[in-house]
């Protein structure tokens, strides 16, 4: 049986609502671009009040891009709080992907005084209590906005890059390991978009 739209927003908000309960005021975080050869590490802190959520959130794999692309400005329009970060492919590659990672988390959150929702990520210096959760995008309604957010501008900057180095497919691929991606940082080398520790088995060195 397809689960109803009051189910699900009733099953992505269960933790939120018994925080909302003892008075909280609540945010969730979340990255995307962990995995890619290519572009920064983003990541995205959105708080929505209880009284103005926004339909069809959900993790924001389980999501098409015409759908996402859909309800990120209903997203921003609702939200009390919403920043994204991004960290730059020579950051990461100076202090590895989980710390750019964290790096982003903690940027984004800078602002927002309250409760976290993190995806996961443990460790981090957030200006409040945090709660990490496994698989919280598909757990969690904040979290799952925090996915869209995060999601959505990565996206949008990968169209700039593959403006700007049309060769690789960035608009496509998004910056990850692709077929096509590989074939082309072997036929022209690495741009400055890439993250020269992912791709020096792939050019056979290191960079």
């Amino acid at each position: 049986m397809r689960e109803s739209a009051e189910a699900k927003l009733a099953r992505l908000t269960r933790i939120e609502t018994d925080l909302w309960a003892q008075g909280a005021r609540v945010a969730g975080i979340d990255e995307v671009g962990r995995g890619p050869l290519a572009g920064p590490v983003a990541a995205a802190c959105v708080c929505i009040s209880p009284q103005k959520l926004v339909p069809g959130v959900d993790d924001s794999k389980k999501l098409s891009e015409k759908r996402r692309e859909a309800i990120y400005p209903l997203l921003l329009e609702a939200a009390d709080y919403v920043r994204t970060a991004f960290i730059a492919p020579e950051v990461i590659d100076e202090v590895n992907i989980l710390n750019a990672t964290k790096m982003a988390m903690e940027q984004c959150a800078a602002g927002f005084d309250g409760l976290f929702l993190v995806d996961a990520v443990t460790d981090l210096r957030l200006p409040g209590e945090a709660h990490s959760i496994i698989h919280g995008d598909a757990l969690s309604y904040m979290i799952g906005a925090a996915s869209i957010v995060a999601k959505v501008e990565r996206d949008r900057y990968m169209l700039q890059l593959d403006a700007r180095y049309p060769q690789y497919g960035f608009a496509r691929n998004k910056g990850y390991g692709t077929a096509e991606h590989i074939a082309a940082l072997k036929a022209y080398g690495p741009c400055p978009a890439h993250r020269r520790t992912f791709i020096g088995r792939i050019l056979g060195g290191d960079l």
